[in-house]
């Protein structure tokens, strides 16, 4: 059972398109591209979900298709522009499975913008509407490729403030660096479950639960790739008031004796708390224990509270020096920063401990919002769009170029500009190119059918996806 009524999900001005498109038309192939943005290269990632939840087998039942008339009709307030035939066509001679062809990139690519993604066309020639119906809901793909995009991109930030600042032996730990604090954030279950997931593409730390059942469900994921540990909030260190903050701190080491624990530390003073409690009434307690304290601040500017919050500890706690030259605190103690953290203050902060002589492999990151739900269909540009025809027998290349006027009123070429003719991808050396599907035959097509007439042909395991996303090189065309 499909969970919606896939005749409800898309835009209402498409139901009026079949009786727009120039008469004789028969075929409608569309192409999805990020037409440049934030970053370079776009992971694609999240399709599978989509056309598994949504599109295979019977899409829809006569039931649908009775409640999307009442609706449609109320919609519109006229009975003229919902065609109830075009669907019973569908139910009648397909049994309500979608005659239309999917190609798509392997999910873990990471592919420079300005290249195609995805291509969808119908398979029947009556129903060339269908194509373009369906670009609603599958446009929201961009969100996980978004998602997935953003923590590839910040992973690789990570990894480089670990290379010029943190023993090679501690790179294991980068894994666990950025964790998605981000369910509590977003707008919906869904949207948990896509971003979460995409997110474990590239680490391991999470504590939306929801992602890593959605991999095992959706992506036939082997194991639980979410990972997180004991924690403290603000309701748990409040009870007692200020006055009971130190007890507090000395219940959550009993609570947790051995292992990770992080303890939220700003309530009142953090400073106070890191020089006070943590680094002299709790200091030898948090040396002899047999696992990690990890202090979080929680408020205030994040570079230089955690450049206090170091230089406390390494006064309180002392240090070591690692190869690289740069200080590490002992293995009992980390910092985590949850707040205030997006891709431009992670390198700000990861520069200003180098600076310091503080290395990368004492901090680690929680990220929420800025990394589930601060982004935007913009933020990668992405657009599906029209670019082949086929108009009483014949074929026809079909592309946009607008001229858009500029802030200083000048006319110049929009990146609105659409490709024109049936597409393939290929790699050509080093680089990925998309090119006309009749160029370049000694180069395969890497966009392969993912779906057609309502079956699945091609399904990616998260750890096929994960291995694609580790060891993916682009070079940008």
């Amino acid at each position: 059972m499909k969970k919606q009524n896939l005749l409800l999900l898309a835009d209402a001005y498409k139901y009026s398109h079949y009786k727009l498109y120039t008469p004789g038309t028969t075929k409608i192939y569309s192409y999805l591209e990020s037409r440049g943005g934030l970053f370079p290269q776009t992971v694609f990632y999240g399709l599978q979900y989509y056309l598994k939840e949504y599109l295979e087998g019977q899409a829809f039942t006569k039931e649908d298709l009775d409640e999307a008339e009442a609706t449609l009709n109320g919609v519109f307030g006229r009975s003229d522009v919902f065609s109830r035939e075009n669907f019973e066509y569908i139910l009648r001679k397909y049994d309500g499975r979608l005659p239309v062809k999917i190609k798509a990139v392997a999910e873990g690519t990471a592919l420079p913008v300005h290249n195609v993604l995805m291509t969808i066309e119908n398979t029947d020639p009556k129903c060339f509407w269908l194509t373009n119906f369906l670009e609603t809901l599958l446009m929201q793909v961009w969100y996980p490729n978004t998602v997935a995009t953003l923590s590839h991109e910040i992973r690789k930030i990570v990894e480089r403030y670990f290379e010029q600042t943190a023993d090679n032996a501690s790179k294991a730990a980068i894994d666990f660096v950025l964790n998605d604090f981000g369910f509590r954030g977003v707008s919906s279950v869904e949207s948990a479950g896509l971003g979460g997931s995409a997110h474990l593409l590239n680490f391991k730390g999470s504590d939306t639960v929801y992602a890593s059942y959605f991999a095992q469900k959706h992506y036939a994921a082997k194991e639980v790739y979410g990972k997180s540990i004991p924690a403290t909030e603000h309701s748990i260190m409040t009870l007692g008031g200020a006055a009971k903050e130190k007890e507090a701190f000395g219940h959550v080491l009993d609570a947790y004796p051995q292992g990770l624990i992080a303890c939220v530390s700003d309530s009142y003073n953090i400073f106070r708390a890191v020089e006070e409690y943590w680094g002299e009434a709790f200091r030898e307690k948090i040396l002899q224990r047999n696992g990690t304290l990890v202090i979080r601040p929680d408020s205030g500017d994040p570079v230089m509270t955690l450049l206090k919050v170091f230089e406390i500890l390494f006064e309180k706690f002392g240090s070591t020096v690692n190869t690289k030259g740069f200080k590490v605190l002992p293995p009992q103690l980390r910092v985590i920063q949850g707040d205030g953290i997006d891709q431009e203050s992670i390198p700000a902060i990861y520069e200003a401990l180098k600076g310091k002589g503080i290395s990368a492999e004492n901090l680690v990151l929680g990220m929420g919002g800025a990394l589930l739900q601060k982004v935007n269909r913009d933020t990668q540009k992405f657009a599906l769009k029209c670019s082949y025809a086929e108009v009483n027998g014949q074929g026809v290349d079909v592309s946009k170029k607008p001229v858009e006027m500029n802030e200083n009123g000048e006319l110049i070429a929009s990146f609105k500009t659409s490709k024109a003719g049936r597409l393939k991808l290929v790699r050509d050396g080093q680089q990925f190119k998309t090119i006309s599907e009749h160029d370049r035959p000694d180069l395969p097509d890497l966009l392969q059918t993912v779906f057609e007439n309502g079956e699945v042909k091609q399904q990616h395991t998260f750890e096929s996806i994960r291995e694609r996303v580790r060891i993916q090189s682009t070079v940008a065309v």
